[in-house]
């Protein structure tokens, strides 16, 4: 299958398409720099020249390849309208190409705002429509095309961890060294759901073999990890101690993540482990933060 893939070069992009090209698939990867064209191309997959705003590229990468799996996102987070923006855009572009050919259509997408107050499963609908929303009401865009487009929906944990992430973990890793303790919000009993890298790219690569269209796929290998572990994980890795920080003063103590930071985003993969035989294997969160992933530099 040829499979045109934007975010090819990212974190959990380049995984999926090692992935992919080890199960025999061809790969067209979008890149908007030469360095991320460098690094696609260095894996044996092809190269697309644009970004999100490249609508034309876009339609075309999708025109030409049998499968297309959107995982690029800009994560502005100074400007997150904009973020929001350009997901919308890109997931109505790909909706409008797409809508009649067959060809499936996995999207990235997240767990936060399923289900406040439980563990989010993959019957959870998003109530986040329209440009507006959070990532511009994309998640319910794609799966309301359904049966005209075959859309996939990819949920990812909220940390995807790994030797290298430059994600929510190390965000909160950097806010630790910057301010010299690890920081929870309150008594730190929230929870994230937790997949390692590997095994998110391999979940990925599968559900293009396997989703049916209208699927949403939880790509979670543990439920729930207590934000207050993972800040004593951080703080045993930077020999700094770990304390509360007061829901009030959060803002000031993590800054723009501190929105997540303070949230239970708890989710299961159940389903989706039974519909793709996937198994986790990878490293959990706290065995990675016990290894230095985060710290070690």
């Amino acid at each position: 299958m040829r499979v045109f893939v934007t975010g090819a070069s990212g974190w959990i992009g380049s995984a999926t398409v090692d992935e992919l090209l080890a199960r025999g698939h061809q790969v067209v990867g979008l890149a908007r720099s030469d360095a991320s064209a460098a690094s696609i191309e260095a894996k044996g997959a092809a190269v697309r020249r644009g970004d999100l705003d490249t609508l034309d590229e876009l339609r075309a990468g999708a025109l030409e390849a049998d499968a297309v799996i959107h995982l690029a996102n800009k994560h502005d987070w100074s400007d997150p309208a904009e973020s929001s923006r350009a997901e919308r855009g890109a997931v109505e572009t790909f909706v409008d190409v797409l809508a009649g050919t067959g060809k499936p259509f996995l999207f990235a997408s997240g767990v936060a705002g399923l289900a406040p107050g439980r563990p989010s499963t993959e019957s959870d609908r998003t109530e986040w429509r329209g440009p507006q929303a959070p990532r511009g009401g994309a998640e319910n865009l794609a799966l309301d095309a359904v049966p005209e487009v075959a859309s996939v929906a990819l949920r990812f944990a909220p940390t995807v961890h790994g030797v290298g992430d430059h994600g929510f973990v190390s965000v909160i890793t950097q806010a630790a060294k910057d301010r010299g303790f690890a920081g929870y919000v309150g008594d730190g009993a929230n929870a994230w759901a937790a997949v390692h890298r590997a095994d998110a790219g391999r979940a990925v690569a599968l559900g293009l073999e396997k989703a049916p269209a209208g699927t949403a796929l939880h790509i979670v290998a543990e439920q729930g990890v207590s934000t207050r572990s993972i800040a004593e994980g951080i703080g045993r890795g930077l020999g700094l101690p770990a304390r509360s920080v007061d829901p009030d003063d959060a803002q000031d103590a993590f800054g723009w993540i501190s929105m997540f930071w303070g949230m239970d985003l708890q989710s299961v993969s159940a389903d989706t482990q039974r519909l793709l035989a996937w198994v986790p294997t990878g490293p959990t969160l706290l065995q990675d933060l016990e290894a230095g992933a985060y710290t070690s530099s």
